[in-house]
């Protein structure tokens, strides 16, 4: 059987994600500390984890509507005007597995083949294949540490053609920490309030910010209706596991990307769906108490770091830092692998990210403070050892 002929070449000629290969070569060692994963240590608020068993034990066990539960819908609603300043109404909502398939439906819906996507980069991983495999032309847009990693309007202008159909605005960043202020999203917007381009603003990490409260370009003038806001319970809640993600935007668009998660999916997972209520009515100060642990991670990596040698800027939201490895002499990749190998701490190369982000190291703070440390200690051994 020639399985070459049968599957996609699009599929086929897909790069694995860069932040699994690290993370799955560590899983094969014994004693290696991973920071190479962003998921939150901490256990989902008991009182979602309570919301979750008594769905089961009450037997709610069937489909939802493909749009999800109406009444989580009014929640995150209620949720996105309290800590937001968003208007949405249940129609505008989608419930999705995860934060990754809204921003899979929300390219599928609207780009046509041979149409172009921007991409801010250094980012997350999945815009770029998922663009592809929809057939779109991802367009890259490189980001400078001196602008602190912010998409600026000169940037977003020069690659700009007409062509462009969807502008990915992923900040707070993945891996840089990255934020977007008011000021920096007003010029981003008075770019493309005269342009037909949606903007897909990937805010999962909206609720861990540092200096400030996160601000959404959907709450610009005139940018709601050109606006898809993906957000999830994976980070603010500790819920990876549970897989469940929502998308707010217009309600035409919204409607066609229903319609794909209709087909695709039916509905995301009803238990989730049920204790996703809870967190929406009653844990908004859970979420206050896992952003100050983790703003205190946030500084012993950075100091630390610093000292090292490895410079590292202050990252102003999500729960990564991304120090620059050039002073070693190595590549990212050389980095990451010599120090899996010989001190047994997997973090993740930069150019995972887009080779933009080469130079730089991923590292996620979102582990105990004793895995940190313990970390810190043989990156230190490993950059001594360098010199």
């Amino acid at each position: 059987m020639d399985y070459s002929s049968l599957l996609s070449r699009c599929a086929q000629d897909l790069k694995p994600s860069g932040i699994r290969k690290f993370f799955d070569l560590a899983a094969t060692m014994e004693g290696v500390i991973s920071l190479g994963v962003g998921e939150p240590d901490f256990k989902t608020p008991y009182a979602i984890r309570r919301a979750g068993i008594e769905s089961l034990e009450k037997g709610r066990t069937w489909y939802t509507a493909n749009a999800g539960l109406v009444e989580l819908r009014r929640q995150i609603a209620a949720y996105l005007a309290r800590r937001f300043s968003l208007s949405y109404t249940e129609e505008q909502l989608l419930i999705t597995v995860g934060g990754s398939e809204a921003i899979d439906l929300c390219i599928r819906a609207c780009v046509n083949p041979g149409e172009e996507v921007l991409i801010p980069e250094p980012s997350f991983v999945c815009y770029d294949p998922v663009t592809r495999l929809a057939g779109g032309v991802p367009v890259p847009i490189v980001t400078r540490a001196e602008d602190g990693f912010r998409l600026t309007p000169e940037a977003l202008e020069a690659a700009i053609t007409p062509k462009t159909k969807v502008l990915v605005l992923p900040y707070p960043n993945n891996p840089t920490g990255a934020i977007m202020k008011k000021e920096h999203l007003e010029a981003i917007a008075a770019v493309l309030r005269e342009r037909d381009i949606l903007v897909l603003s990937d805010e999962i990490y909206a609720e861990l910010t540092f200096e400030g409260r996160h601000v959404s370009i959907a709450s610009l003038p005139g940018m709601a209706e050109r606006t898809v806001v993906v957000n999830g319970f994976s980070k603010a809640y500790a819920m990876t596991g549970w897989r469940l993600g929502y998308a707010a935007g217009p309600r035409e668009v919204i409607k066609v990307m229903t319609k794909l998660h209709q087909f695709a999916i039916m509905c995301a997972p009803t238990t989730s769906q049920y204790a996703a209520i809870e967190a929406m009515k009653s844990c908004d100060e859970e979420i206050e108490r896992m952003a100050v642990q983790f703003g205190m991670r946030r500084g012993l990596m950075v100091s630390n770091l610093n000292r090292m040698g490895l410079a590292c800027a202050d990252p102003l939201g999500a729960f990564y830092v991304f120090p620059s490895i050039r002073a070693t002499g190595l590549s990212s990749d050389e980095f990451c692998e010599r120090l899996l190998k010989e001190q047994k701490v997997a973090v993740v190369p930069g150019n995972a990210f887009g080779q933009s982000g080469e130079g730089h190291v991923r590292i996620s703070y979102s582990y105990s403070v004793e895995h940190l440390i313990e970390a810190l200690r043989r990156i230190e051994v490993f950059v001594e050892g360098l010199k």
